[in-house]
């Protein structure tokens, strides 16, 4: 294990990690696809024949984390079991099988003058990977990169230390076997938390961008003190609108899910927003199923009206990110309200709404500023492998470069290559 006993020691070992990881770049932008889709096939087999080893693991970091006092949203994104590992097994497999983008020909024209430029695809190169509580983010985050052609430094959280680096082992494992360096896929083992300060700081400049994946105190110290450019999304304050003319059966199914399935993921609905015109049995409906679901549900006037279980909505349970079974609940005049009410509440990450008028979906989808946007479909697709991205690396909410899940294509930038025959430019 990487240890640091002062900051000469810590600063040391990082810039080393740095360094190796530079060099590692360098080799995997030019790695053919057959050796990286290697690496990931066989350590998708090393995964599955580790599960026990894995699952072990992280059985003490879950136990550990039950003694800290952390609450049931946040242990279940950190407790693997076989499916858990088996679906992170075939993410990797499934990264495996995504065209390879590096060297992808964006655009093609010839200049009047004979010249022929193209925009061709290339790895950004070095990725800082700074995450808390999921494991499953070692293996999308390091095969999501090694895809890309980049260089990972991953610097997970150290409730899902042990976890982590059991599957670190794994990747690692993957790469040897494909004749690809080691250095292309590193974990941070110490758990100073200074190493995520160097990290922010660019590791001497070895790091070419930053991408956080956490709760919002880590997001905030990474964008207040990252010296490098970060993709990140600060909070998942999604909401979900039914709308008038929606079909309740629907709107109860998909409501129920964007709330309930995983209430700690980002793509979670926090607030649910019903137009006031609507049948008088819609809110009572919508309201009931979330009760009877086990959310606890904070409402305005009418939302209490509607069911005696529903508690009084503080002013702050709108745009607030409870990553809990609770929910707020509003009643709105329409989507115009709907779409005020989301400007002033949301994140950008995810909002949808619930309808079968085709022209307010349009406006809904067309007017709501957020990374994603969605239509009769619940909230926690989200997703990087919903999506059809094999994994992702997080879920972007700015509007540079990578928005919405960030998966292999977000991972590369672009260059111009130009072909000439002789063309000088006249004086």
């Amino acid at each position: 294990m990487q240890k640091a006993t002062d900051s000469d020691t810590l600063g040391t070992l990082m810039r080393g990690i740095g360094v190796a990881a530079r060099d590692a770049a360098r080799q995997l932008a030019l790695a053919p696809r057959v050796a990286k889709d290697k690496a990931l096939t066989v350590a998708a087999g090393a995964l599955r024949r580790d599960t026990l080893k894995i699952l072990d693991a992280n059985a003490k970091d879950v136990a550990a984390a039950k003694a800290a006092g952390r609450i049931e949203s946040y242990v279940d994104r950190l407790v693997l079991n076989e499916t858990r590992v088996a679906g992170i097994a075939k993410g990797l497999e499934d990264i495996a099988a995504l065209a390879d983008p590096v060297g992808a020909v964006l655009a093609d024209w010839t200049r009047p003058n004979g010249l022929n430029i193209q925009r061709v695809r290339v790895p950004i190169g070095v990725i800082g990977i700074i995450y808390e509580s999921r494991p499953n983010v070692t293996a999308d985050a390091g095969a999501l990169s090694l895809k890309s052609g980049n260089a990972a430094i991953l610097r997970g959280g150290s409730d899902s230390h042990l976890s982590s680096l059991a599957i670190h082992r794994c990747l690692v494992e993957g790469l040897t076997a494909a004749g690809l360096p080691a250095a292309a896929i590193q974990y941070v083992e110490t758990t100073d938390r200074d190493a995520v300060g160097h990290m922010l700081q660019g590791l001497g400049g070895a790091i070419d961008v930053i991408v956080p994946r956490g709760g919002k105190g880590l997001v905030q110290r990474v964008q207040d003190e990252a010296r490098v450019p970060v993709f990140a999304h600060l909070e998942g304050i999604c909401h979900t609108y039914v709308d008038a003319k929606a079909d309740l059966d629907m709107a109860r199914s998909v409501v129920v899910n964007a709330k309930m399935r995983r209430t700690g993921v980002c793509g979670a609905t926090e607030c649910l927003l019903v137009d006031k015109t609507a049948p008088s049995s819609y809110l009572p409906t919508l309201v009931k199923a979330l009760l009877d679901a086990g959310a606890e549900v904070r409402g305005d006037a009418d939302t209490q009206a509607a069911d005696a279980r529903v508690k009084a909505a503080e002013p702050s349970d709108y745009g607030h990110e409870f990553l809990d079974a609770v929910i707020a609940v509003k009643t709105v005049d329409g989507v115009s309200e709907a779409i005020a009410h989301i400007a002033k509440y949301g994140s950008q990450h995810t909002d949808a709404i619930i309808t079968s008028d085709e022209a307010t979906a349009q406006r809904f989808l067309n007017e709501v500023d957020s990374a994603i946007v969605l239509w009769n479909a619940s909230t926690q697709f989200a997703d990087g492998g919903e999506f059809g991205f094999g994994a992702e690396i997080g879920i972007a909410t700015g509007k540079l470069h990578a928005r919405g899940p960030v998966g292999v294509e977000q991972l590369t930038s672009f260059k111009y290559v130009g072909r000439g025959t002789g063309q000088i430019r006249p004086v």
